[in-house]
Protein backbone atom coordinates (compact mmCIF):
# COMPACT_ATOMS: atom_id res chain seq x y z
CA UNK A 1 0.00 0.00 0.00
CA UNK A 2 1.31 3.59 -1.05
CA UNK A 3 2.08 6.13 1.48
CA UNK A 4 -0.70 8.89 1.09
CA UNK A 5 0.80 12.37 -0.89
CA UNK A 6 2.10 15.35 2.12
CA UNK A 7 0.50 18.18 1.81
CA UNK A 8 1.68 21.28 0.26
CA UNK A 9 2.26 22.82 3.58
CA UNK A 10 4.29 19.54 4.76
CA UNK A 11 6.13 19.11 1.04
CA UNK A 12 7.46 22.93 1.76
CA UNK A 13 9.16 22.11 5.12
CA UNK A 14 10.24 18.94 3.88
CA UNK A 15 11.57 20.69 0.80
CA UNK A 16 13.39 23.52 2.23
CA UNK A 17 14.95 21.26 4.67
CA UNK A 18 16.14 19.09 1.57
CA UNK A 19 17.58 22.60 -0.25
CA UNK A 20 19.33 24.14 3.01
CA UNK A 21 21.37 20.91 3.69
CA UNK A 22 22.43 21.13 -0.06
CA UNK A 23 23.75 24.86 0.88
CA UNK A 24 21.17 26.81 -1.16
CA UNK A 25 20.30 29.99 0.03
CA UNK A 26 16.61 31.05 0.92
CA UNK A 27 16.03 27.39 0.81
CA UNK A 28 11.88 27.95 1.72
CA UNK A 29 11.32 30.45 -0.96
CA UNK A 30 13.00 27.72 -3.59
CA UNK A 31 10.84 25.00 -2.32
CA UNK A 32 7.56 26.68 -2.93
CA UNK A 33 8.59 28.30 -6.54
CA UNK A 34 9.37 25.43 -7.24
CA UNK A 35 6.66 23.42 -6.18
CA UNK A 36 4.34 26.34 -7.36
CA UNK A 37 5.58 25.31 -10.78
CA UNK A 38 5.01 22.35 -10.60
CA UNK A 39 1.08 22.73 -9.76
CA UNK A 40 0.92 25.34 -12.49
CA UNK A 41 -0.15 28.06 -10.08
CA UNK A 42 1.54 30.80 -7.94
CA UNK A 43 2.84 31.65 -4.43
CA UNK A 44 -0.45 32.78 -3.05
CA UNK A 45 -2.24 29.86 -4.71
CA UNK A 46 -0.33 27.09 -2.63
CA UNK A 47 -1.32 29.76 0.67
CA UNK A 48 -4.30 29.39 -0.09
CA UNK A 49 -4.95 25.58 1.16
CA UNK A 50 -1.82 24.30 2.48
CA UNK A 51 -3.13 21.20 3.70
CA UNK A 52 -4.13 20.28 0.21
CA UNK A 53 -2.32 16.60 -1.08
CA UNK A 54 0.64 17.17 -3.53
CA UNK A 55 -0.53 15.41 -6.34
CA UNK A 56 2.75 14.10 -7.83
CA UNK A 57 5.07 14.18 -5.13
CA UNK A 58 7.55 12.05 -7.11
CA UNK A 59 7.90 14.93 -9.50
CA UNK A 60 8.96 17.28 -7.16
CA UNK A 61 10.97 15.02 -5.19
CA UNK A 62 13.10 15.11 -8.51
CA UNK A 63 12.50 19.47 -8.78
CA UNK A 64 14.38 19.58 -5.63
CA UNK A 65 16.91 16.37 -6.04
CA UNK A 66 17.90 18.55 -9.45
CA UNK A 67 18.21 22.48 -7.51
CA UNK A 68 19.72 19.95 -4.33
CA UNK A 69 23.03 20.00 -7.37
CA UNK A 70 22.81 23.53 -7.91
CA UNK A 71 20.82 23.72 -11.23
CA UNK A 72 19.79 27.24 -11.23
CA UNK A 73 16.05 27.64 -10.90
CA UNK A 74 15.33 29.08 -13.26
CA UNK A 75 16.55 26.35 -15.40
CA UNK A 76 13.93 24.41 -13.60
CA UNK A 77 10.96 26.56 -13.75
CA UNK A 78 12.31 27.76 -17.09
CA UNK A 79 11.38 31.19 -16.87
CA UNK A 80 13.22 34.62 -15.08
CA UNK A 81 11.86 37.89 -14.60
CA UNK A 82 13.80 40.60 -16.28
CA UNK A 83 12.54 44.77 -16.69
CA UNK A 84 9.38 43.15 -15.34
CA UNK A 85 8.59 40.93 -18.20
CA UNK A 86 8.80 36.93 -18.17
CA UNK A 87 11.70 35.60 -20.51
CA UNK A 88 11.55 31.86 -20.95
CA UNK A 89 15.10 30.80 -20.27
CA UNK A 90 17.24 27.63 -21.12
CA UNK A 91 20.53 26.03 -20.56
CA UNK A 92 21.86 27.51 -23.91
CA UNK A 93 21.52 31.33 -22.45
CA UNK A 94 23.10 32.84 -19.36
CA UNK A 95 20.01 33.76 -17.05
CA UNK A 96 18.93 37.27 -16.88
CA UNK A 97 20.29 39.21 -13.87
CA UNK A 98 19.43 42.34 -12.03
CA UNK A 99 22.29 44.01 -12.55
CA UNK A 100 21.61 43.79 -16.11
CA UNK A 101 19.42 46.36 -15.99
CA UNK A 102 21.84 48.86 -15.21
CA UNK A 103 22.62 48.51 -19.11
CA UNK A 104 18.69 48.74 -19.93
CA UNK A 105 18.51 52.07 -17.90
CA UNK A 106 21.82 53.67 -19.45
CA UNK A 107 20.43 52.75 -22.92
CA UNK A 108 17.18 54.47 -22.43
CA UNK A 109 18.98 57.55 -21.05
CA UNK A 110 21.38 57.90 -23.58
CA UNK A 111 19.20 56.76 -26.65
CA UNK A 112 15.92 58.93 -26.82
CA UNK A 113 14.34 57.77 -30.10
CA UNK A 114 16.44 54.98 -31.59
CA UNK A 115 15.14 53.78 -35.16
CA UNK A 116 17.57 50.47 -34.83
CA UNK A 117 18.92 48.54 -32.34
CA UNK A 118 21.74 46.05 -32.53
CA UNK A 119 22.26 43.47 -29.53
CA UNK A 120 25.47 41.03 -29.47
CA UNK A 121 25.50 38.08 -28.09
CA UNK A 122 21.75 38.44 -27.21
CA UNK A 123 20.89 35.12 -25.54
CA UNK A 124 17.28 35.25 -24.23
CA UNK A 125 17.11 38.19 -25.97
CA UNK A 126 15.95 39.92 -22.81
CA UNK A 127 18.23 43.46 -23.62
CA UNK A 128 17.03 43.90 -26.81
CA UNK A 129 13.17 43.05 -25.90
CA UNK A 130 13.30 45.13 -22.56
CA UNK A 131 14.37 48.69 -24.88
CA UNK A 132 12.13 47.74 -27.75
CA UNK A 133 9.31 47.10 -24.78
CA UNK A 134 10.31 51.00 -24.06
CA UNK A 135 10.82 52.45 -28.18
CA UNK A 136 7.34 51.55 -29.11
CA UNK A 137 9.03 53.21 -32.70
CA UNK A 138 12.51 51.13 -32.89
CA UNK A 139 13.73 48.21 -34.55
CA UNK A 140 15.89 45.75 -32.89
CA UNK A 141 18.73 43.09 -34.68
CA UNK A 142 19.46 40.35 -31.69
CA UNK A 143 22.75 38.41 -32.93
CA UNK A 144 24.08 35.09 -31.06
CA UNK A 145 26.60 33.02 -31.94
CA UNK A 146 24.19 29.76 -30.63
CA UNK A 147 21.06 28.94 -32.85
CA UNK A 148 19.35 27.69 -29.47
CA UNK A 149 19.93 30.81 -28.23
CA UNK A 150 18.90 32.87 -30.97
CA UNK A 151 15.42 30.83 -31.17
CA UNK A 152 15.15 31.29 -27.82
CA UNK A 153 15.28 35.09 -28.16
CA UNK A 154 13.01 34.93 -31.44
CA UNK A 155 10.43 32.90 -28.80
CA UNK A 156 10.73 35.58 -26.58
CA UNK A 157 9.98 38.41 -29.23
CA UNK A 158 6.90 36.26 -30.30
CA UNK A 159 5.42 36.17 -26.54
CA UNK A 160 6.14 39.61 -25.30
CA UNK A 161 4.22 40.48 -28.95
CA UNK A 162 7.43 42.16 -30.06
CA UNK A 163 8.02 39.49 -33.32
CA UNK A 164 7.22 42.02 -35.38
CA UNK A 165 10.04 44.68 -34.43
CA UNK A 166 13.12 42.49 -34.14
CA UNK A 167 15.28 40.08 -35.88
CA UNK A 168 17.74 37.38 -34.61
CA UNK A 169 20.87 35.74 -36.26
CA UNK A 170 23.43 33.34 -36.18
CA UNK A 171 26.50 34.76 -36.20
CA UNK A 172 29.82 35.81 -34.52
CA UNK A 173 29.75 38.92 -33.43
CA UNK A 174 29.51 41.86 -35.93
CA UNK A 175 30.74 39.35 -38.80
CA UNK A 176 27.42 39.63 -41.20
CA UNK A 177 26.32 43.19 -40.34
CA UNK A 178 26.94 46.01 -42.93
CA UNK A 179 24.37 48.62 -41.38
CA UNK A 180 24.78 50.96 -38.63
CA UNK A 181 22.51 51.40 -35.75
CA UNK A 182 21.71 54.40 -33.43
CA UNK A 183 22.04 52.16 -30.41
CA UNK A 184 24.15 49.03 -29.55
CA UNK A 185 23.71 46.66 -26.66
CA UNK A 186 26.27 44.14 -25.59
CA UNK A 187 26.80 42.19 -22.44
CA UNK A 188 29.92 40.25 -23.70
CA UNK A 189 31.45 37.43 -22.05
CA UNK A 190 34.07 38.44 -19.52
CA UNK A 191 35.10 36.71 -16.71
CA UNK A 192 38.57 35.41 -16.35
CA UNK A 193 39.19 31.77 -17.89
CA UNK A 194 40.84 30.74 -14.97
CA UNK A 195 38.34 31.89 -12.59
CA UNK A 196 35.37 30.21 -13.99
CA UNK A 197 35.72 27.08 -12.16
CA UNK A 198 35.61 29.26 -8.54
CA UNK A 199 32.29 30.63 -9.69
CA UNK A 200 29.51 29.73 -7.57
CA UNK A 201 28.00 26.01 -9.32
CA UNK A 202 24.81 27.18 -10.20
CA UNK A 203 27.16 29.20 -12.62
CA UNK A 204 30.51 27.63 -13.45
CA UNK A 205 28.46 24.17 -13.46
CA UNK A 206 25.42 24.77 -15.37
CA UNK A 207 25.72 28.35 -17.07
CA UNK A 208 26.89 28.08 -20.98
CA UNK A 209 30.59 28.64 -20.60
CA UNK A 210 30.69 30.47 -24.36
CA UNK A 211 28.62 33.21 -22.40
CA UNK A 212 30.98 33.86 -19.80
CA UNK A 213 34.50 32.90 -20.87
CA UNK A 214 35.91 36.16 -21.91
CA UNK A 215 39.48 34.61 -22.22
CA UNK A 216 42.40 35.15 -20.58
CA UNK A 217 41.94 38.50 -19.34
CA UNK A 218 38.34 38.73 -19.72
CA UNK A 219 38.57 41.20 -22.37
CA UNK A 220 38.56 38.84 -25.77
CA UNK A 221 35.11 39.90 -26.45
CA UNK A 222 35.39 43.59 -25.89
CA UNK A 223 38.23 43.56 -28.74
CA UNK A 224 36.49 42.12 -31.49
CA UNK A 225 33.43 43.94 -30.66
CA UNK A 226 34.90 47.82 -30.27
CA UNK A 227 37.15 47.10 -33.20
CA UNK A 228 34.21 47.14 -35.63
CA UNK A 229 32.00 49.07 -33.55
CA UNK A 230 32.69 52.53 -35.30
CA UNK A 231 31.89 50.92 -38.46
CA UNK A 232 28.38 49.63 -36.98
CA UNK A 233 27.54 53.24 -35.00
CA UNK A 234 25.33 55.84 -36.93
CA UNK A 235 26.20 59.43 -36.84
CA UNK A 236 25.38 60.04 -33.31
CA UNK A 237 25.11 56.47 -32.18
CA UNK A 238 25.55 55.19 -29.06
CA UNK A 239 26.84 51.45 -27.42
CA UNK A 240 26.13 50.38 -24.19
CA UNK A 241 28.24 47.59 -22.72
CA UNK A 242 28.26 45.57 -19.34
CA UNK A 243 31.05 45.27 -18.03
CA UNK A 244 33.05 42.97 -14.92
CA UNK A 245 33.45 44.59 -11.90
CA UNK A 246 36.89 45.51 -12.11
CA UNK A 247 36.85 45.91 -16.10
CA UNK A 248 35.89 49.43 -16.27
CA UNK A 249 39.09 51.33 -17.05
CA UNK A 250 40.63 48.40 -19.53
CA UNK A 251 37.51 48.53 -21.59
CA UNK A 252 37.32 52.19 -21.75
CA UNK A 253 41.02 52.48 -22.40
CA UNK A 254 40.52 49.55 -25.52
CA UNK A 255 37.57 51.77 -26.80
CA UNK A 256 39.73 55.10 -26.98
CA UNK A 257 41.85 53.58 -29.29
CA UNK A 258 38.96 53.12 -31.55
CA UNK A 259 37.95 56.79 -31.16
CA UNK A 260 34.98 56.12 -28.91
CA UNK A 261 34.66 58.39 -26.15
CA UNK A 262 33.41 56.46 -22.91
CA UNK A 263 31.58 57.36 -19.76
CA UNK A 264 30.28 55.14 -16.98
CA UNK A 265 26.86 54.17 -15.18
CA UNK A 266 27.14 52.31 -11.59
CA UNK A 267 24.99 50.21 -10.33
CA UNK A 268 23.34 49.40 -6.71
CA UNK A 269 26.45 48.80 -5.28
CA UNK A 270 28.41 52.02 -6.55
CA UNK A 271 30.23 49.39 -9.27
CA UNK A 272 30.54 50.94 -12.68
CA UNK A 273 28.64 48.07 -14.28
CA UNK A 274 28.09 49.83 -17.51
CA UNK A 275 29.92 51.28 -20.32
CA UNK A 276 28.74 53.89 -22.11
CA UNK A 277 30.45 54.85 -25.75
CA UNK A 278 30.11 57.41 -28.86
CA UNK A 279 31.66 57.97 -31.72
CA UNK A 280 34.77 60.65 -31.74
CA UNK A 281 34.29 61.32 -35.10
CA UNK A 282 32.07 62.76 -37.42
Amino acid sequence: MSSPSPTIAAAIRDGAARLAAAGIEEPRREARLLLAHLLGGTLADLLRDPGAPVPDPAAYQALLDRRARHEPLAYLTGHREFWSLDFAVSPATLIPRPDSETLVEAALAASAAPSRVLDLGTGTGCLLLAVLHERPSAFGVGVDISPAAAALAASNARRLGLAGRSAFLVADWTAPLAGRFDLVLANPPYIETATIPGLMPEVAAWEPARALDGGADGLDAYRRILADLPERLAPGGVAVLELGMTQAESVAALARTHGLAAGFLTDLAGIRRTLVLRSTSG
